[in-house]
């Protein structure tokens, strides 16, 4: 059985593991999530069980609420948000969520009792390697890649899909994430559907026509 400690030291090699070198992000939030489904290994402290039993309980995702991750595309903001609605879910868009002084990682906290996010990367943005302006590609907003890696820690990814559109640079640090491309033929809509039901959210594919 592992402590705390041990798993504290595993992520801060100080247990023979080192992070030096040049390691992506997408590395350090695979070692997160390692550690994450291990935490259930580690013995609550005597008089902390019910605490921790109460902020789970208060934890628990509602079935029917679907994050939306967007840039500064609305058109397919709104259409991917009235497609959810469609599946009888609840859309819950963060950035229109009132802040309240809060950060925007805060405000995911907060609303984090949500079974299944969607991520919408449309080319806001351009990006390339210094020195190399002829490669440039559009790219997504960099917050939402930010907010990828903050749902994925989150939820699963499992419970995660990220929908393209424009040529879109994807990510190469996040493995394991579902890309779906937000085609004009709209077949983004059964893969989709498809995708959350598979997670298993109770959505009848039939009304993704």
């Amino acid at each position: 059985m592992s402590s705390t400690d041990e798993l504290q030291d595993e992520f801060t090699g100080r247990g023979g593991f080192s992070f030096g070198g040049d390691i992506s992000t997408g590395h350090y939030l695979r070692k997160l999530l390692s550690l994450y489904e291990r935490l259930e290994l580690v013995p609550a402290p005597e008089g902390q069980l019910d605490a921790t039993s109460t902020r789970i309980a208060k934890a628990k995702p509602s079935l029917r609420r679907v994050f939306i991750v967007h840039g500064h595309d609305e058109g397919i903001k709104e259409t991917v948000a009235r497609f959810l609605g469609k599946l009888d879910l609840e859309p819950v868009i963060l950035h229109e969520q009132p802040s309240r002084g809060r950060t925007v990682i805060e405000k995911f906290e907060d609303y984090s009792d949500v079974a299944f996010a969607v991520l919408l990367f449309t080319p806001d943005d351009i990006g390339h390697a210094r020195g190399k302006e002829g490669d440039a590609r559009p790219r997504a907003r960099q917050n939402v890649v930010l907010e990828l890696g903050f749902v994925m820690a989150a939820l699963g990814r499992a419970h995660v899909c990220v929908l393209y559109s424009g040529g879109v640079e994807i990510p190469s640090d996040y493995p394991g994430v579902l890309y779906e491309e937000f085609d004009s033929k709209g077949m983004w809509r059964f893969r989709l559907a498809a995708e959350i039901k598979a997670a298993g959210i109770d959505v009848d594919l039939n009304k993704a026509v």
